[in-house]
């Protein structure tokens, strides 16, 4: 059986991977590099907070009748990645490698903390609550996480 706490941190995996790759393009100048690897890396970050807020995050809401608490919090910090996303893309577009590493390495913080916080407790969290429809929940989620 799927288990959100897996499917889940191996996207957060991947997206680490692709961010890797758009920062190490563009601490070299490799901008054109830069750019193909940075639009990987927000398109997946992206889906991943669609396959969430939009899937993941309803169902543990319903199952719970918790509406706000922890998925409140990963919501409010999916906006502000959201913002630091388009920081990024404006310091690509500028090919201003000091805002870029700056604004990464804040998103790199975020990322990290927000992550622990998923991974350690509303994962686990939704695998117990979501036990009953976790099939058909993790269809859905592997359909938009595939986008990226």
């Amino acid at each position: 059986m799927p288990q959100i706490s897996e499917t889940m941190p191996a996207h957060h995996k991947h997206c680490d991977e692709l961010f890797s790759v758009a920062e190490e393009a563009a601490q070299s100048g490799q901008w054109q590099d830069c750019k193909g690897a940075q639009a990987r890396f927000a398109r997946a970050m992206l889906a991943h907070f669609e396959a969430e807020e939009n899937i993941l995050f309803p169902a543990f809401e319903k199952a719970t009748g918790m509406s706000g608490g922890p998925t409140q919090i990963m919501r409010m910090e999916h906006a502000q990645m959201r913002d630091l996303l388009n920081q990024l893309e404006a310091a690509l577009q500028a090919k201003d490698a000091d805002t870029f590493s700056g604004v990464a390495e804040t998103l790199l913080i975020l990322m990290q903390q927000h992550n622990m916080k998923e991974e350690n407790i509303l994962y686990p969290m939704c695998d117990k609550a979501l036990v009953a429809q976790i099939d058909e929940l993790d269809v859905q989620l592997s359909k938009t996480l595939a986008v990226a």
